[in-house]
């Protein structure tokens, strides 16, 4: 399983990219897996400011509908609208092309919430 070192995790199952005061988001590829063929993303939230934890949207696969919880507190700037024609994207580069949202991240202390690589792989495995 794929489970890249420079990025950071939820026990949720989120990935975080920081890049100074923006965080990327999507679903690993360990979360794709288990829900199977992603049918449809659904993120109203942008412009608006989410908590750490908080819903954020909703991922829509073929077996289950899924909440997505914001795992670093910030303003919502942009949702990746290659997801709307093409929500299958998440289940082939989860952590690429099938990236989520971006982030103005609000409170860089949160970022030590979140697991490393080796922590998420033990959550995992």
């Amino acid at each position: 399983m794929n489970i890249p070192a420079e990025l950071k995790y939820t026990k949720d199952h989120e990935w975080v990219r920081i890049e100074g005061d923006i965080a990327t988001v999507g679903i690993t590829e360990f979360a794709q897996s288990e829900l199977g063929d992603i049918v449809y993303v659904e993120i109203e939230t942008v412009g608006e400011t989410i908590a750490q934890e908080e819903i954020f949207g909703s991922i829509e696969a073929v077996k289950t509908v899924s909440d997505l919880f914001m795992p670093i507190s910030g303003e919502m700037l942009e949702f990746n609208e290659e997801l709307d024609g093409n929500p299958e994207l998440v289940n082939s580069d989860p952590y690429g092309a099938g990236w989520m949202v971006k982030v103005k991240i609000s409170n860089a202390d949160e970022i030590q919430n979140l697991l490393d690589a080796e922590a998420y792989t033990s959550l995992v495995h």
